[in-house]
């Protein structure tokens, strides 16, 4: 069964990949942010190890967003996140695993759902 588990975070907060090079996301004492980089690296390499990981990436920062939208066959783009939140989705996982119990586990051990939110999703196949 494959999921999608959209990860949602506040970069602030432990400086989510896509900050590493700026001083945002320095909330957290170094300590705390390396433990929390150490616990994503184990987990990556345990999903890669046991062949449940098919991909996982991480988003760049919503400033650097473009929202599309088509109106009566007109496109409009502008810049910046499609909602105004200090949340954001900032990665997400492809996994298949053996049941929906498993996703959950995954979803449980991934940083964030510590501070905001990791969404589970099924992915769907067409038919």
């Amino acid at each position: 069964m494959k999921y999608l588990l959209l990860i949602h975070s506040n970069p602030i907060t432990w400086a989510h990949p896509s900050f590493l090079h700026t001083d945002e996301g320095k909330a957290l004492p170094k300590k705390a942010r390396d433990a929390l980089a150490a616990q994503l690296e184990n987990l990556l390499k345990e999903l890669d190890g046991n062949g449940e990981l098919i991909n996982a990436v991480p988003l760049d920062p919503p400033a650097k967003t473009r929202v599309v939208r088509v109106r009566e066959g007109v496109r409009a783009t502008t810049d910046g996140p499609y909602s105004e939140a200090k949340e954001q989705l900032a990665g997400v996982f492809l996994i298949d695993v053996a049941s929906p119990e498993r996703a959950e586990e995954v979803a449980a051990t991934i940083p964030e759902a510590q501070f905001y939110a990791v969404e589970v999703r099924p992915v769907s196949v067409f038919d």
